[in-house]
Parts: C-alpha cells; structure tokens; sequence
C-alpha cells in the first residue's frame, strides 16, 4: 500500500467558540489515535479558503475537510469523514451514512450551521 503524499486537511473557524470546543476535541481524538491530519483554522489564515474554493464566509459556516487524494467534504460530509478516520466515533460515521439518515443528518447539520453562523455574526465574532 502506497503513502499517500498529502494528509487529511481540516478547515475551520475558531473564531466561532462552538466550532473551536467541537474541533478541539475531535483533534484531541484524532491525536489520541495517532491520526495525523493538518487543521486549518480561516480566521487565522483566511487566506487558506482559496485551497478549498470556497469563500471566508462558506467556510465559517460549514466545516470544509479535503482528504488525502484531494476530495472536499462540506458539512455533515465532513464530519463524517472525520469520524470514519477515528476509531471510537466509526459508528456515528456508520449511522450518518445510513440511507434513511444521511438526508436528515444533512438537513439538521444545515440547519444548525445556518443558526450558529448567524449568531456568531450578532455577537460580532467576526
């Protein structure tokens, strides 16, 4: 099996204190299972959002991995991706990909994007 010549990226905004508690412990996860992967938090380097074509505010909104062979997972697809990488949390990757499930694991994840992007605008996170 060859080595794959980029590791997962994860994009995320830290300025968002619920994205940056619920980053910090899926890294801490991945760590603890010697899951090497590079976080990328946008509102440190904005700039970084052009490796994901997408824009700053997409990107505070949804979390953006890109993995090894460069395939991008938005949203409830990312964490997905995220999950099926960590051992103890394959199962939550396993029931979010489920047919009946994946169009409602979607839908809440949208919808609770949409809310807590908007909150963080009021609160002038950024």
């Amino acid at each position: 099996m060859s080595e794959s010549p980029h590791k997962p990226q994860v994009f995320y905004n830290s300025a968002c204190p619920v994205c940056k508690a619920g980053v910090d412990a899926q890294r801490a996860d991945m760590q603890a299972c010697g899951l090497d992967v590079e976080w990328i938090d946008v509102h440190a380097q904005p700039e970084s959002v052009a490796q994901v074509g997408a824009s700053l505010e997409d990107v505070r909104e949804r979390l953006y991995v890109k993995d090894e062979q460069g395939q991008l997972h938005i949203g409830a697809d990312a964490f997905t991706e995220l999950w099926q990488r960590t051992p103890k949390q394959r199962w939550l990757a396993r029931i979010t990909r489920a047919p009946l499930l994946r169009p409602l694991s979607h839908w809440l994840y949208n919808a609770f994007a949409r809310q807590l992007y908007r909150w963080n605008r009021r609160k002038g996170h950024w």
